[in-house]
């Protein structure tokens, strides 16, 4: 079974090299959709892909945001072969260690795996009392407008089937933010696929700074509804 981890990058310098190289070390190849990151992000990359072949570079100049970066990367993963594709951030907050557990929910049948915060045993790390509500208030906000089965439904990091990405169809993809969570998810609703979580340990980023900002933030509470919108045109079947 081929796995390839997508990771959707911008200025991700400080991070970059000691993640890829514990992904490789969990035998996984390694996908980085980078933004023509400023610090240099994709130079590291660049430079790691050329003396190991399971590590790939979309340097990305046209068209950029967190959203078209994931579906390129989804899209890239699937034409270069890959059974399973795990999509995580690339700052830590989102950890390795995790990746067996989700690649093991797959091969007891699940479509998607959900690395989530919000289930038993998961946790929300350093991120401060006010920043953790906002983080359940807008999971339970997306989850109820979308009627999503998914606790963290806000959660970046994936693991997919070929089968499950397939049915996404990550080219047609629109969102071009984070957004694209809450797209994938709904139209994994829409096609019937599984999806179920395991607990993650998400610890907030020590090196580098985070894009989100208030704004962002306000923009993904109205851009739900956008997606609510986008599902109710995608065709519906039910879970086997």
């Amino acid at each position: 079974m081929r796995t390839i981890v997508t990771l959707p990058t911008y200025n991700e310098a400080e991070n970059i090299e000691d993640l890829i190289r514990e992904l490789r070390a969990l035998d996984a190849e390694v996908l980085v959709a980078d933004d023509n990151s400023p610090d240099g992000t994709w130079k590291l990359v660049e430079a790691l892909a050329a003396t190991d072949e399971g590590v790939r570079l979309l340097r990305r100049m046209e068209k950029k945001g967190r959203g078209y970066a994931g579906a390129e990367a989804f899209t890239a993963a699937l034409e270069w072969g890959a059974d399973r594709v795990i999509e995580m951030d690339a700052d830590f907050s989102h950890h390795p260690k995790f990746i067996p557990d989700l690649l093991a929910a797959l091969e007891k049948g699940a479509d998607i795996v959900v690395g989530s915060r919000l289930v038993p045993g998961g946790q929300d790390v350093g991120r401060g009392r006010l920043r953790e509500g906002l983080t359940k208030f807008s999971a339970w906000y997306a989850r109820t407008i979308l009627g999503l089965p998914i606790r963290d439904c806000n959660s970046g990091y994936r693991a997919y089937t070929r089968r499950a990405l397939e049915a996404i169809a990550p080219a047609t993809l629109v969102s071009a933010g984070p957004s694209i969570v809450h797209e994938v998810f709904g139209r994994a609703k829409r096609a019937g696929l599984r999806v179920v979580e395991v607990p993650i340990v998400f610890v907030d980023r020590e090196r580098g700074e985070s894009e989100l900002t208030l704004g962002r933030l306000l923009d993904g509470f109205f851009k739900v509804w956008r997606v609510r919108a986008m599902m109710r045109e995608l065709p519906e079947r039910k879970e086997d």
